[in-house]
């Protein structure tokens, strides 16, 4: 691709003294040769489908378009493919979202260049490169021809050739498959009848473990019932050794107040012995010096002793001689003997 105008582009292959005759026939032959211009290869750029590819365009004379109004357009549709104004990119086609660029690189050189990623045959077609700004406006048209290679047209028996060996490659791998399928599907039915094997021998042995343990608690079985008969017979011992136990302990209770009743009883007796002993003490002096005292000794006489001392002693509100009211030391003399 040969670019003729332009300046600092990286297509140039004219040097500057061959394109210096041009440029002077061009300024003495417009007069207002300084009014915007641009500039686009007259040979057409290819590319083939899913390729990126850049449109070149170039502004003459050449200046800065960091601030112009550039526009790519496509003439089938007269959409916007791209849209650049004072530094920012603004709306566009669908279709060529996020697929264009312009190459900012160059716009200081005045190269205009707008690259396009991933072309399609829907892409091919003429492009519009406009440019306005303070000076006027201007634009140039590039053409773009996207072909598929794969939609060419070939000849029959090339695409019999290559159907007949896309088929007998794809049966010779599904062959290849299959086999290995069943090879590894063999290995593995293999592999399984062999774990079977040792699980049933590991079953068996479970199985001849599972019967001796059922016999086993077949006799532990039996020795609970046996010790159930023990438990039962010893329970029943032990209820009747508790009816006992309770007719005893009842029995205890009841000689436990026969007790109490006679502890009462004896300590009434005691209090009351003291009483009559303190009475007894005081007339006990009498009788020692009483001739009965001497005349019938407790050892000799016993009982006419026990008679005279009873008839001395006892007063007329003794309890233990009820029938001797009456009898005191009123009705003895003056030497205790009775009148």
């Amino acid at each position: 691709m040969h670019f003729l105008l332009g300046c600092n582009h990286p297509s140039f292959t004219l040097p500057w003294r061959t394109l210096l005759p041009y440029l002077v026939a061009l300024h003495l032959l417009q007069p207002g040769s300084a009014q915007l211009r641009v500039v686009a290869p007259s040979l057409r750029v290819t590319a083939n489908v899913g390729q990126d590819v850049v449109l070149r365009c170039q502004l003459s004379p050449c200046k800065d378009a960091w601030s112009s109004d550039i526009r790519w357009i496509q003439h089938r549709t007269s959409g916007f493919v791209h849209h650049y104004q004072n530094g920012e990119d603004l709306e566009q086609m669908e279709e060529y979202k996020g697929r264009t660029e312009l190459l900012r690189d160059g716009l200081s050189d005045g190269n205009l260049d707008l690259r396009i990623t991933a072309v399609s045959t829907s892409d091919s077609g003429s492009y519009s490169c406009a440019v306005q700004d303070g000076d006027g406006y201007a634009d140039a048209v590039v053409d773009l021809e996207v072909s598929d290679p794969f939609s060419q047209i070939t000849h029959p028996w090339k695409v019999a050739l290559a159907v007949i060996v896309t088929i007998l490659v794809g049966s010779f791998v599904i062959t290849v498959f299959l086999y290995r399928k069943k090879a590894a599907e063999t290995t593995k039915q293999k592999g399984k009848d062999a774990e079977l094997e040792r699980m049933d021998a590991k079953l068996g042995t479970l199985a001849a473990e599972l019967e001796r343990r059922d016999a086993k608690l077949e006799t532990l079985a039996e020795s609970l019932e046996r010790r159930n008969a023990e438990f039962e017979k010893l329970a029943s011992d032990l209820e009747r050794r508790n009816a006992q136990l309770d007719k005893l302990a009842s029995d205890l209770v009841q000689q436990t107040k026969a007790v109490e009743k006679l502890n009462s009883q004896w300590s009434k007796l005691q209090s009351l012995k003291l009483t009559k002993s303190d009475t007894i003490q005081n007339n006990c002096i009498g009788y020692e010096k009483s001739p009965q005292a001497v005349n019938y000794s407790p050892l000799s006489n016993p009982e006419k002793h026990h008679e005279a001392k009873r008839r001395w002693y006892i007063k007329s509100d003794y309890p233990q001689y009820p029938n001797q009211r009456g009898v005191g030391p009123a009705h003895v003399g003056t030497h205790g003997t009775p009148i």
